[in-house]
């Protein structure tokens, strides 16, 4: 199956583990989602600039498993938009903490003895926010499991991501978390 049939016939998978807190004044999504795939091979997706536009919603100027100063690339359709980022923690292959612009992203990859369980702690502004970042993460996250499993699929961010089932997990993960969902096509 080529990558595009498996595109044209992907559909999300059930909602994940996802919780919400204050932090102050700013907000922390907790999301959790196990794979079948060692701590380095994740490790390797979360880091490696080569690898992450494959999955993630951004791209990076440098491997992100060294601590540094490192340029965000936001990809959404042709556009690009450079954030500063900085890897502040990277302890290979279980923990790395980076900034993504103002946001804060907090990646622990722990071994079960069916493969990782990947714990996300995406620290933001606003908690009206949390529920559409934990629909991206959770397409984002099916999308690197894909990946991991050796059938790429290509990243589903931004807008295109609307034609995937973001809404929908939107208004799920909305109501799973108790915020009013926000359409940024609306906005």
């Amino acid at each position: 199956m080529t990558d595009t049939n498996r595109r044209s016939e992907y559909r999300p998978g059930p909602l994940q583990r996802v919780e919400t807190k204050p932090e102050g004044d700013r907000w922390t999504l907790t999301f959790v989602r196990e794979f079948a795939h060692s701590p380095s091979a994740l490790w390797t997706a979360l880091t490696d600039p080569e690898e992450l536009p494959q999955w993630a919603p951004y791209t990076a100027s440098r491997n992100l498993g060294t601590v540094g100063p490192a340029t965000l690339i936001m990809v959404d359709g042709e556009e690009r938009t450079q954030l500063d980022g900085n890897v502040t923690r990277a302890d290979a292959p279980h923990v790395l903490e980076h900034a993504w612009g103002d946001d804060v992203l907090r990646w622990q990859v722990d071994e079960t003895e069916s493969g990782t369980r990947l714990t996300l702690r995406h620290t933001l502004d606003d908690q009206r926010t949390t529920a559409m970042t934990a629909a991206g993460w959770h397409m984002c996250f099916d999308v690197a499991e894909a990946l991991l499993d050796g059938s790429p699929i290509g990243p589903l961010v931004g807008g295109d991501a609307m034609k995937y089932g973001w809404r929908e997990l939107n208004e799920q993960y909305s109501e799973f978390l108790g915020v009013e969902p926000i359409d940024p096509t609306l906005e």
